[in-house]
């Protein structure tokens, strides 16, 4: 991966550098100490894969940089910043960006969310690859052509690679919740393999319980009901700011093709017009004034990781 380091900061473009250097993660294309300095043309030249931009900097800050080039860049795009603010993230998200990393810095988080979008876009290459030489095959009409193609088209992705694709649609790629919500698809999965699940989906309490067992163990009681209620409030807020992040992305652009998609399949969609109302009127978004249907959220991801 050939990453872009947009921040006012010399030190901070010093430490992600030597981050992404240290852990292997890819190489430094280029610098830049404002937003003004970077186009589409830029980072086409140096053909850029992931551009890691602050929110907030002099001459041209991120939100505007990343309004300029989200048209035509067709790479990644992580934004870092101080600001904690829901109502500000989820914009961000729904202007085009991918992840979130808060300042000050920390090492681990940056090399799990860079591995994971690095992950995210192997996995789009591979779909769309798969789909092109698919095409190509049935374009050409030619049987052994496409049983050729078949036999070297790389295996379909897994229930767990779908749902993470789904998630980093919708902005929480990031979010702590997010292996949580993966995890329990696999179990999902493998529950329905055993049992008949999809005439019974199990109850939060049994897919909690079973996640808290399997990260410490049957004999535990007391350390999984601690990891249940901490699984539990992790999942409300990652959900929350999914939804926090749709409905952005719905005030901005109805059309949104990720709006349209999840927006109403993953929520009720007058709790996703509440939010939109509040943000519009700049108000404060409080979780606690949303209805959060975990299980619905949960049940929807896993039937639509589940399609082929």
């Amino acid at each position: 991966m050939r990453f872009m380091i947009v921040d006012d900061d010399e030190v901070i473009r010093t430490m992600l550098s030597d981050i992404i250097e240290d852990y292997d993660l890819g190489e430094i294309a280029g610098e830049a100490d404002n937003g003004s300095l970077i186009d589409t043309a830029l980072l086409e030249r140096k053909k850029i894969d992931i551009l890691v931009i602050d929110m907030l900097m002099p001459i041209r800050d991120g939100v505007q940089t990343v309004k300029s080039i989200k048209a035509d860049f067709t790479g990644k795009i992580i934004m870092l910043s101080q600001v904690e603010n829901k109502e500000m993230i989820g914009n961000a998200y729904s202007l085009g960006v991918d992840y979130y990393i808060t300042k000050p810095i920390n090492r681990n988080e940056v090399v799990s969310v860079i591995r994971a979008v690095s992950e995210h876009m192997q996995l789009k290459n591979l779909v769309h690859n798969i789909e092109k030489n698919l095409h190509t095959a049935l374009r050409s009409n030619n049987s052994a052509e496409i049983a050729n193609t078949i036999r070297h088209t790389p295996l379909p992705l897994t229930i767990r690679q779908k749902g993470e694709m789904m998630l980093t649609e919708m902005g929480i790629g990031g979010e702590k919740g997010c292996k949580d919500l993966l995890d329990i698809l696999q179990f999902l999965q493998k529950q329905e393999q055993e049992t008949l699940l999809q005439k019974d989906f199990p109850s939060l309490k049994i897919i909690f319980t079973k996640i808290a067992e399997a990260k410490l163990g049957q004999e535990n009681t007391i350390e999984i009901q601690k990891e249940y209620k901490a699984l539990e409030q992790r999942l409300r807020r990652t959900i929350f700011q999914a939804l926090v992040n749709l409905a952005s992305m719905g005030i901005i652009d109805y059309a949104n093709p990720k709006f349209e998609e999840y927006a109403a399949k993953f929520f009720d969609f007058t709790e996703v017009r509440k939010i939109m109302l509040t943000l519009e009127s700049n108000e404060k978004v409080n979780m606690s004034q949303i209805h959060i249907n975990s299980k619905k959220f949960i049940k929807v991801l896993f039937m639509e990781a589940k399609k082929d």
